[in-house]
């Protein structure tokens, strides 16, 4: 090995002159067809990589010759050249460190080249592309049959065309990258070339067109990455995801549901995929005034939907309040069991109710209500051979309409009491009204007997006027001559309650979860809202679940009418109940419920349902309402706050006090609610300048000194005609005066004086009348009004008179105005104020 190793020699000696060139071989790029080994390689005694095991001696790495070396392994003297950089030869160079002679592009040699700088004929054959030779080859560019000269050096701009023929590479070991197994085949090669890489895209399916980035994505998009195409050289990169208006095809919506009664456009524009501005300009074709934020009903957007071709269809959700209504449900035939009565008495006020229904419970009554009428609702049991029988007193002034209604409503059989010695009344036709309304069989009951003046004959006269004609007359109306005094007919009137009540078989189902109505309803200091409640079906407990109106609570405990605590109460029983929430309103349906949550579900949306109808009422302005609006901003406000012990009588005195508006005044009550007069009220009534009403309350000690510091008016009230009186006069005081003209007498000018210092001075007769001083004048002529004053001095002769009377003469003077000529006609009048 020793021997056959070339001498070294100094790197100096080796190098040619300075201007020599590098020789260039001279046996072009064709390879020896010599036989092969593995991956084209020749198959004498290779090294590593298929390299020859001793060309040029003992080698060092990679199959590079051991002689000494300079960068990157190329010998320390090829060429025979002294060497620059990267082994390249020292003489002079062009760019890239290029020889410097004439080049072409990239520094190639300028001789005539194929694409890519390559010679245009090496080895004397036609080349394929990119400069590779058309002779046939393997894969990857190598030779089908025999290697490539190896040897030391490279030389310097030379190209290797690979020689045709020969097999493919024989599958690789430890390698990474797939192998193709497939034998060669003569196809056309496809390749997606990007100038902007470095490196080529090789696919192996024939039917495939290359395409770009995107239109892979879209064809065969997996998570970003295509398996199918292998690239070689850098890593492959993730592709792009397409974006999701590429993706999104515009969608068309043709059906839209609405899942409540109204809608608002916010959410109008998200069910039909529509601008908001597109959608409001539809509305304000239909002629209505909204913003985004606008409640619309279900006609309303159908129409607007209508107009984009969408079809918009109502479904309710079920709602809390459905689910309380599949809770009172038809009892079984089986399951019903009679129940006590309820019975109304209604009628004229001071026509003895009250005293009637006192002797039947022999209690008095009406000795604890103020001024001796009922100003509440009563409800009371009395037990008649051995029959219960529930009676409700209602109230019979006009202010508590509202009362008898509900009572009427919440009964069984209507009593009405008609005073014999009075007749029919204004507040008997409307009970008679209610009875009607309510469907309610109707028994008269004639009151006070006993007095001399009573006319029982008179009094069925005028009720056949309104269609009850008693059983003797041939009708079926009951009528009972009684007196509540004396006690005469009392019996007979509860044994004909009791046979229409078997007439009209009243049963209930005490099994079931409990329905009633609020009789009445207050805030009680000690127990909170407390209502009276006549239950009409099932049977409450101590304990269970109520819901009423916009109250919800659990009933903590239950009174009857006789002050006694009860656990349970049945129907047609009424109790007072503790353990609502808030003060219910009188008239509201009460219904216990198993859940505590369904009840305060159902509360919550009733508030929001009141809510939004009074947010729609209250917006929407039209040209109709525009003007009466402005007229009533004209006109002069009296501002109340009502509170009182119960929620009917609220009901009753804010109606009745809201009845005394007029054109000119109006009653507004800014406030009403149950219990006694509170700091807040006041703070409120301050600030609008408003009078606090209060009936059967008292105010507090902080509400009392707060009202006296801000000078706010307190009014208390145990009767409701004092109330209405009160404000009547109140509201006189807010009227503007209204004045009437009063006409006094006629004069005729007879003569004119001039008087220095007085001006002119008409010598006057009185023709009719009289003419008063200070009192208003005209001067008319030829009945045209050439003057109106006062008249500035009156005169009888000499002396100063008040007035003349008709047949005398005097003299007069006009404040500032001195035009007066004979036969004129002055007329004196005065100013009256109206009363109102």
């Amino acid at each position: 090995k020793a021997e056959a190793k070339p001498a070294q020699q100094p790197a100096q000696a080796a190098r040619p002159a300075a201007n020599a060139q590098p020789a260039r071989p001279a046996a072009g790029n064709a390879r020896p067809a010599n036989a092969q080994g593995p991956y084209g390689r020749p198959a004498n005694a290779q090294g590593p990589y298929g390299r020859p095991a001793n060309p040029q001696g003992q080698q060092g790495p990679y199959g590079r010759p051991a002689n000494p070396q300079g960068p990157y392994g190329r010998p320390a003297n090829p060429q025979g050249q002294q060497q620059g950089p990267y082994g390249r030869p020292a003489n002079p160079q062009g760019p890239y460190g290029r020889p410097a002679n004439p080049q072409g592009p990239y520094g190639r040699p300028a001789n005539p080249q194929g694409p890519y700088g390559r010679p245009a004929n090496p080895q004397g054959q036609q080349q394929g592309p990119y400069g590779r030779p058309a002779n046939p080859q393997g894969p990857y560019g190598r030779p089908a049959n025999g290697t490539a000269p190896q040897g030391g050096a490279r030389p310097a701009g030379g190209n290797f065309g690979r020689p045709a023929g020969g097999a493919g590479r024989p599958p690789m070991g430890g390698r990474s990258k797939p192998v193709d197994l497939a034998p060669a085949m003569e196809k056309e090669r496809v390749s997606n070339y990007d100038p902007n890489k470095k490196n080529y895209v090789r696919q192996h399916d024939p039917e495939r067109v290359a395409k770009n980035r995107k239109q892979l994505a879209r064809e065969n998009y997996n998570g970003g990455m295509d398996d199918e195409v292998i690239r070689g050289g850098r890593r492959a990169r993730a592709t792009k995801k397409p974006s999701a208006q590429q993706l999104m095809a515009p969608i068309v919506i043709t059906e839209a549901t609405m899942t409540a009664e109204t809608i608002t456009v916010k959410d109008l524009t998200e069910r039909i995929g529509k601008p908001a501005g597109e959608i409001l300009k539809k509305l304000l074709m239909l002629g209505v005034m909204a913003n985004i934020n606008s409640e619309l009903d279900y006609d309303t957007a159908s129409l607007v939907c209508s107009d984009f071709g969408v079809t918009l269809e109502l479904k309710l959700d079920k709602t809390a309040e459905d689910n309380l209504a599949e809770t009172d449900f038809e009892d079984a035939e089986e399951d019903l069991q009679p129940r006590p009565p309820v019975v109304t008495i209604m009628g004229h006020v001071d026509h003895g109710k009250t005293s009637l229904l006192d002797y039947i419970r022999h209690a008095h009554v009406t000795q604890g209500e103020a001024g001796g009428i009922t100003q509440h609702i009563g409800a009371y049991t009395v037990t008649v051979n051995d029959q219960i029988i529930t009676f409700l007193d209602t109230p019979g002034h006009e202010a508590f309409t509202a009362m008898r209604k509900r009572g009427a409503q919440s009964t069984d059989i209507a009593v009405l009491v008609v005073a014999a010695d009075d007749g029919v009344m204004p507040q008997t036709v409307e009970a008679i009204n209610h009875a009607k309304a309510a469907e309610v069989p109707i028994i008269v009951a004639i009151n006070k007997m006993d007095k001399d003046s009573a006319n029982p004959e008179r009094i069925k006269q005028d009720l056949t006027a309104h269609e009850l004609v008693p059983e003797e007359w041939g009708g079926d109306t009951i009528m009972c001559p009684v007196s509540a005094h004396t006690g005469m007919g009392i019996d007979n009137l509860l044994e004909m309650i009791l046979l229409q009540a078997d007439m009209c078989q009243l049963r209930a189902n005490p099994n079931r979860m409990a329905k009633g109505i609020i009789v009445e309803a207050k805030l009680d200091k000690a127990r909170g809202p407390v209502a009276t409640v006549l239950l009409q079906n099932g049977t409450l407990h101590v304990g269970d679940n109520i819901v009423a109106g916009l109250a919800a609570g659990r009933v903590r405990a239950m009174v009857n009418d006789k002050g006694e605590r009860v656990k349970e109460a049945g129907p047609s029983m009424p109790v007072e109940i503790a353990g609502f929430t808030d003060v219910p309103s009188a008239g509201d349906d009460m219904m216990a419920v198993e859940d505590d949550r369904l009840g305060r579900q159902v509360v919550e949306e009733r508030r929001n349902k009141l809510k939004a109808a009074r947010v729609a009422s209250s917006s929407k302005v039209s040209l109709d309402n525009l003007f009466s609006r402005m007229d009533q901003n004209k006109m002069t406000t009296l501002n109340l706050i009502v509170k009182a012990d119960v929620q009917g009588s609220v009901e009753a005195v804010k109606q009745a006090l809201e009845k005394l508006s007029n054109d000119e005044v109006r009653v507004r009550v800014l406030h009403s609610a149950v219990g006694a007069v509170t700091k807040d009220d006041v703070n409120l009534a301050s600030a609008f300048d408003a009078i606090i009403i209060g009936f059967n309350i008292r105010p507090d000690n902080t509400a009392r000194e707060t009202a006296e510091h801000d000078g706010v008016d307190i009014r208390l009230y145990r009767v409701i005609y004092q109330a209405i009186e009160d404000i009547e006069k109140a509201m006189k005081g807010l009227l503007a005066p209204e004045y009437k003209e009063v006409l006094l007498g006629h004069a005729e000018v007879r003569n004119t004086f001039r008087i220095t210092g007085a001006g002119t001075v008409a010598g006057c007769y009185v023709q009719d009348g009289k003419l008063q001083r200070n009192a208003q004048v005209r001067l008319l002529r030829d009945n045209i009004v050439v003057f109106e004053g006062k008249l500035s001095s009156l005169k009888r002769f000499k002396d100063d008179a008040k007035e003349v009377a008709t047949g005398y003469e005097c003299g007069v003077s006009f404040d500032s105005f001195n035009d007066i000529k004979e036969g004129d006609i002055i007329e004196c009048f005065i100013m009256e104020e109206i009363e109102r």
